[in-house]
């Protein structure tokens, strides 16, 4: 009953046509709704959220990048996400230009691959800091050789060893880089009209600057497309942080090295005294020999002990605990 006017409304809407307030015209043209033409051989497969998931995902795979890269390159690293789009398969190869350098990663347990795509000029300039040099790209481009190659394949399999974590809130992932290829015509696994979701990064390696882009194709995401949204990304994010992290913070506190010191008792002497002490000499402290020590880690007291030794060395038993509430 909510679409039907009382009489007073009709009065009213009848009185605002016949003063001109109202135009006929502007309501038809309201009623008219807006229609987007739907490309039926090109589907939009991955949405606006899928895309912005892939975007957080691999901000995440950035920043393990910028962390472990320099401790094989000794160099810095800053991996910045630039955006993630929807393309075509046969778009990502039109735009590769030879010699290209392609990882092709075989993303188990998910059925198909993904391609790694880095920049020429980074493939270079990691070539030459792996072989001790500064890290410059070569000012004329050229074919990789076999032996660059084999050095490029170790850091590309560390860079594929690196998605599993981002991708653990999806799925598990034991990705494995099954080849490298410096032609375009030869990384067609898939069928150039596949919709991908590719995601672009902007790398700098000391001074050098370099696009990396990730290719994914749909029919590889697809048994996991639904996880792939922010509401479902955050919260196992959130239920893994409150689980396994906890545990792995935990591990490294209980290893920690903290100082551990006990306290014999204080002293006031002059700086004279100070100065003229000689072995034998006697310092009168504040605490007598049946006394409880104090003991300390870092800078906090903590205990309370007794003084003894232990084979050959001074040491001392605890006595009791000093709580926070103490």
């Amino acid at each position: 009953m909510g679409d039907t006017l009382s009489q007073e409304e009709i009065d009213n809407l009848l009185s605002a046509l016949s003063t001109g307030e109202i135009n006929p015209d502007e309501l038809d043209e309201a009623d008219v709704k807006s229609v987007r033409n739907y490309n039926f051989a090109r589907p939009s497969k991955f949405s606006k959220d899928h895309l912005r998931t892939l975007e957080i995902i691999f901000e995440n795979y950035g920043r393990l990048l910028s962390t472990n890269l320099p401790a094989y390159l000794r160099k810095t690293v800053q991996v910045d996400v630039m955006n993630a789009e929807a393309n075509a398969y046969s778009e990502f190869l039109n735009a590769l230009s030879n010699p290209v350098l392609l990882g092709v990663v075989d993303f188990a347990p998910l059925e198909g691959s993904v391609v790694i795509e880095l920049a020429s000029n980074l493939g270079f300039a990691i070539v030459d800091r792996l072989l001790g040099g500064g890290g410059e790209p070569l000012e004329r481009t050229r074919e990789f050789t076999e032996i660059e190659l084999i050095i490029l394949e170790r850091v590309l399999e560390i860079c594929t060893n690196l998605m599993i974590d981002p991708w653990a809130s999806v799925v598990e992932l034991n990705p494995r880089l099954e080849r490298i290829e410096t032609n375009s015509q030869f990384a067609q696994f898939i069928s150039p009209t596949e919709m991908t979701a590719i995601v672009t990064m902007n790398i700098h390696v000391g001074e050098v600057e370099g696009l990396m882009n990730v290719c994914i194709p749909y029919s590889c995401v697809e048994t996991v497309i639904d996880k792939l949204n922010t509401k479902y990304w955050y919260s196992t994010i959130k239920a893994k942080d409150d689980g396994s992290y906890t545990e792995i913070i935990e591990s490294l506190i209980d290893n920690a090295k903290i100082p551990v010191r006990a306290m014999l008792g204080r002293s006031l002497i002059s700086v004279n005294d100070f100065m003229n002490l000689q072995i034998g000499d006697i310092i009168k402290l504040d605490t007598k020999t049946d006394d409880e020590l104090e003991v300390y880690t870092g800078n906090i007291k903590k205990f309370y002990a007794l003084p003894g030794a232990a084979s050959d060395s001074y040491a001392v038993r605890v006595t009791s605990v000093i709580r926070e509430e103490q």
